[in-house]
């Protein structure tokens, strides 16, 4: 259906049903306090070709545009994109940024959906997994906010302090408002998480921790599942690298009860920040308070296969009491994106990959080491590390980013205790060459 604007007839008839003289009656219970007076700021129309230079200037001054090489990882990452990706995704077919409203009339959107369900539940070891969220960040809340419903009388979530920070920052502005207390658990010299005070808590729901965490440090989620449950407690794993888990067991398999994360990495390009696509699964008995929607498959009258929402959770869809979400969507060709990169993969694909990420990573450590750097956290990491260096690493720093070379994230913005070292993330797109640029820039 094509946009037409009202007329203004169409207008003043709707007016003269309202009661109203004018389209300013219809604020008039807006106080005056609350209004805008000045005029608008706007720069003068432009023409087509002017606006594009007028664009075109404005990115140039951008520090860092998409030609630079970013070693950083930090909840999101750069992977190449197969070309199959990238035609099917574009097909009219599949994009879309939506659920249909009458979504049995779109099999093929369900199936596609269906199918990406499938998959995740594969990678993540999960019973059941749901069909996105917008992102890593909204997800993590998402998750705490259901382990409080399934703790029902408990009041208290606790998250490891390795945890992306901005997921930790979005759960807080969740909770911020709620009866509910956030606790932060520290972490240790290895870079995992402390999870010794966990005795000392009560009324905890659930605990969250991210693998590999925000430092790249893998966490030792069968112990943590072991120590949690024990406490009585839900496990909640994140994740903002989930290609991680075509190399490492899966969390599902570590004893987590509720998985979440960012997929940006599975077909999505970084985008200057987004769009994203939160991934999010559970066991199987925890599936009627899953947020979100859910898809499911059945069979007709004539028993062909078809498939269904056969949970969907928002109060849109039932008593506003019972709903377990305000997501109203999930992230549509994101989500089928991501579900095409995982077919394109294979299980194959997918451990190959993660182990030229771990083995690219593992090479630009030892180069540094090798010139006198230190790794700062020492239990096993998978495509991140951080570093601390022998002497101020700014200087050399800003002579890479001359070279169009971002190398490392400085943590004191995020970690002030970590005031000095470096946060470096490495994908297959890394060239040997760029390391070495790096690791020759530190020496010098």
């Amino acid at each position: 259906m094509r946009y037409l604007p009202h007329t203004q007839e169409d207008i003043t008839a709707m007016l003269q049903v309202t009661g109203n003289k004018s389209l300013e009656d219809l604020f008039s219970g807006i106080p005056d306090s609350c209004r805008m007076t000045n005029e608008w700021q706007l720069p003068e129309p432009k023409t087509e070709w002017e606006l594009n230079d007028h664009m075109q200037a404005i990115a140039q001054t951008m520090k860092v545009d998409q030609n630079f090489k970013v070693l950083i990882g930090a909840g999101s990452n750069h992977h190449h994109i197969p070309e199959t990706v990238k035609a099917l995704m574009s097909r009219s077919e599949f994009l879309t940024a939506y659920t249909p409203y009458q979504p049995e009339m779109a099999q093929g959107t369900l199936q596609g959906i269906f199918e990406y369900q499938t998959l995740t539940a594969r990678l993540l070891g999960m019973d059941v997994v749901n069909a996105s969220m917008y992102d890593g960040a909204s997800a993590f809340a998402e998750a705490l906010l259901m382990g409080l419903r399934i703790g029902k009388k408990k009041t208290k979530v606790a998250v490891s302090a390795a945890i992306h920070p901005h997921y930790r920052a979005t759960a807080a502005a969740y909770l911020h408002p709620t009866e509910f207390e956030l606790i932060e658990l520290p972490y240790l010299e290895d870079g995992r998480t402390d999870l010794s005070g966990l005795s000392g808590l009560q009324d905890v729901a659930a605990v969250a921790l991210q693998s590999p965490n925000f430092f790249g440090v893998i966490e030792d989620l069968a112990g943590a599942a072991q120590a949690i449950h024990e406490q009585q407690a839900l496990f909640i794993t994140c994740f903002s690298e989930p290609l991680a888990y075509g190399l490492l067991k899966n969390p599902g398999k570590c004893g987590a009860d509720i998985v979440c994360g960012e997929g940006q990495s599975f077909g999505l390009a970084r985008s200057f920040g987004g769009p994203g696509l939160g991934m999010f699964g559970c066991r199987q008995p925890f599936t009627r308070n899953l947020p979100g929607r859910l898809v499911g498959e059945t069979k007709d009258l004539d028993g062909k296969r078809g498939y269904v929402l056969t949970l969907a959770t928002r109060e849109q869809h039932i008593r506003r009491e019972k709903a377990t979400s305000n997501i109203c969507s999930n992230q549509g060709i994101c989500a089928m994106t991501a579900g095409m990169y995982m077919a394109s993969l294979g299980g194959t694909g997918l451990r190959e990959l993660s182990r030229l990420n771990y083995d690219k990573a593992q090479y630009l450590k030892n180069a540094l080491i090798a010139r006198g750097a230190r790794l700062f956290f020492e239990a096993p990491t998978f495509n991140e590390f951080v570093v601390e260096f022998p002497h101020d690493f700014q200087p050399a720093h800003q002579r890479l980013l001359e070279q169009g070379i971002v190398a490392g994230l400085e943590l004191s913005k995020l970690y002030p205790e970590l005031k000095g070292r470096y946060l470096f993330g490495i994908t297959e797109t890394t060239s040997r060459q760029d390391m070495d640029r790096v690791a020759d820039e530190v020496q010098s």
